[in-house]
C-alpha cells in the first residue's frame, strides 16, 4: 500500500482521530508531575497509561568540548540547560544508550536528569553488545547503565539496532547467551517497565522479529524503526525497510511506535535550495525541520518523536514546532511525497551522522567527509562538470573548504577499503565504496577533469 492509498483508506483527518482508538491519544495535559505547560502534546502509552511527550529528546548528540588533555568530553554544563528547558517545555522522553558519545552519553543524560524527581521523566536506554556476545559483557552493560543514569529502574529499555546482521546475529547477542530470558525476569521484577527493539535491517529480519511476538516467545511492549518523509516509501529496501510497511506491521498489533531519525541526520532539515524555496512558499514563517516533524506526529500509532538537540537553537525550533502541533492534511501528505521524489534525485550519502563508525584505524574522518559532502550538495556550491555556470569558483570553493573542513590525513584518499567501519553503520552504508566515490570525485577537480 503507498501513501496515496493508504491516505485514502484512512484518511488524513482520520489519523488523527484514530489516535484515541490505537491507544497513542494526543492530550495536552500536564506531565506525570503536573509541572510542565499545556502546549505539549502527549501520547498515551496503551499497555501502561505513560503519558509521553510527542517529542522525545535524543542523547545521541549531546554538545562535545575538549578537556585539559585534549579528549573530547560532554559539555555538561550545556546539557544541564538543555535539559531544563526541555523539561520546562513539558519534554518527558530521554532516549540514550551505553554506545552513545564514546559511552559518555547515559552518564551525561543521568546528571542532567537526576536533579528533577524521578517519576516527573522517562528514561528509555539499550543493551548495546555489538562488540561482546558474552554474559558476562552484556549483564555487565545492562548493570552498569543503573549507576551510570541514577535510576533503580528503567522505563523503556531496548535491544538495540537488531536487524542488521538478520537472524543468526540475534541469535548470538540476545538469544544464546540468555539475555532475552534474563531481561524478561527483570521486566518481571519491575527493573524494566517496557521492553523493545530499535531496528536497522531487512524486511525478513523484521519479520523474524514481529514473528517471536505472534507466538508468544516475548511481547515486544514498544519498537523504534527509522521514520521521515523520504523513508516512508523510498527506503532501498536492501539494507532498510520502507517505514510504511513497518509502521503498518506495528499498528495491525497495537504495539507502541517510538521514532528514530525523523530528520535523517539532520538532513531533512539542510534540504537542497529548490526543495528548501518549496517548502517556504507554503509556510515562510516555519523552518524546514517542521515539516519532517508534522509528517511523522501525523501518525497515532506514533508515541514520541527523538530529536538529537545539540544546543539551544534546534530545541527552541522543535519546540515552536511541538507547542503548536499541527498534524497534516491530505493535501499535505501528497505534498510531502513530492518533496521526497525530489530529495532522493541528489547524489547524497545517508549517513545520519551517528558516528558508529568511528574511530576509523586509519584516521580517516568518515562522518566529517560525508557532512562535508552532503552539505556542498544542500547549499548549491556542487561542481558538477566544466560546463556548468560559474564552474571554476565552485570548484575552487569546494577543494578549499574540504581542506579546511576535514585534515588532509584524515581525508578519503587514505582510505583502504579494510571495510572495519562496515559493520558499525546502521544505515549498512557501503562506506569505502562511497570514501572511494568522493575522492575519486575530488581528484577530478583538483585535476580539471570533470
Amino acid at each position: 500500500m503507498d501513501r496515496r492509498q493508504f491516505i485514502k483508506t484512512t484518511g488524513a483527518g482520520a489519523l488523527t482521530a484514530a489516535a484515541v482508538a490505537a491507544g497513542c491519544a494526543p492530550r495536552r495535559d500536564d506531565n506525570k508531575s503536573g509541572n510542565t505547560p499545556s502546549g505539549m502534546p502527549y501520547r498515551v502509552n496503551p499497555n501502561n497509561g505513560d503519558r509521553v511527550s510527542l517529542l522525545g529528546y535524543g542523547c545521541m548528540r549531546w554538545p562535545m568540548i575538549k578537556d585539559a588533555s585534549g579528549a573530547d568530553i560532554i559539555d555538561q554544563n550545556v546539557v544541564d540547560e538543555l535539559v531544563e528547558h526541555a523539561m520546562a517545555n513539558g519534554v518527558n522522553y530521554y532516549d540514550t544508550s551505553p554506545a552513545y558519545l564514546q559511552g559518555q552519553s547515559e552518564r551525561a543524560a543521568g546528571l542532567a536528569l537526576k536533579r528533577y524527581p524521578r517519576d516527573s521523566y522517562y528514561i528509555a536506554t539499550k543493551l548495546s553488545n555489538f562488540g561482546n556476545f558474552s554474559p558476562e559483557a552484556s549483564l555487565r552493560m545492562y548493570r552498569d547503565s543503573f549507576e551510570q543514569m541514577y535510576t533503580d529502574y528503567f522505563d523503556y529499555y531496548l535491544l538495540h539496532s537488531i536487524g542488521g546482521g538478520g537472524w543468526e546475529q540475534f541469535k548470538r547477542r540476545y538469544l544464546d547467551n540468555g539475555m532475552v530470558d534474563f531481561l524478561k525476569k527483570e521486566k518481571e521484577a519491575g527493573r524494566i517497565r517496557q521492553l523493545g527493539f530499535s531496528f536497522h535491517g531487512n524486511q525478513q529480519a523484521f519479520d523474524d522479529f514481529i514473528a517471536m511476538h505472534d507466538r508468544g516467545e516475548i511481547h515486544w511492549d514498544f519498537v523504534q524503526i527509522q521514520m521521515n518523509y523520504i523513508d516512508w516509501t523510498h527506503a532501498d529496501g536492501v539494507r532498510n525497510v520502507n517505514a510504511e510497511y513497518l509502521y503498518k506491521q506495528l499498528d495491525d498489533r497495537e504495539i507502541p511506535i517510538t521514532i528514530m531519525e525523523p530528520l535523517q541526520g539532520g538532513r531533512l532539515a539542510n534540504v537542497p535550495a529548490n526543495v528548501a524555496t518549496r517548502f517556504k512558499e507554503r509556510e515562510p514563517d516555519k523552518s524546514i525541520a517542521s515539516w519532517a516533524f508534522r509528517f511523522v506526529g501525523t501518525y497515532p500509532r506514533v508515541l514520541t518523536i527523538l530529536s538529537g538537540m545539540t544546543d539551544m537553537a534546534p530545541l527552541k525550533d522543535n519546540l515552536d514546532t511541538f507547542l503548536d502541533f499541527k498534524p497534516l492534511n491530505e493535501e499535505e501528505l501528497e505534498f510531502m511525497e513530492e518533496m521526497a521524489v525530489m530529495m532522493k534525485e541528489y547524489p547524497m550519502v545517508n549517513c545520519n551522522d551517528c558516528n558508529y563508525c568511528m574511530p576509523c584505524p586509519w584516521g580517516i574522518d568518515i562522518p566529517g567527509i560525508f557532512r562535508h559532502y552532503n552539505k556542498m550538495i544542500t547549499d548549491g556550491t556542487f561542481a558538477q562538470s566544466s560546463e556548468q555556470k560559474e564552474y571554476a569558483r565552485l570548484r575552487r570553493a569546494y577543494l578549499v573548504s574540504y581542506d579546511r573542513a576535514i585534515p588532509t590525513v584524515r581525508q578519503a584518499a587514505h582510505c583502504i577499503s579494510c571495510g572495519e567501519c562496515l559493520s558499525h553503520c546502521p544505515q549498512s552504508i557501503a562506506i569505502p565504496k562511497e570514501l572511494n566515490r568522493i575522492n575519486r570525485y575530488v581528484e577530478k577537480l583538483k585535476r580539471d577533469t570533470l
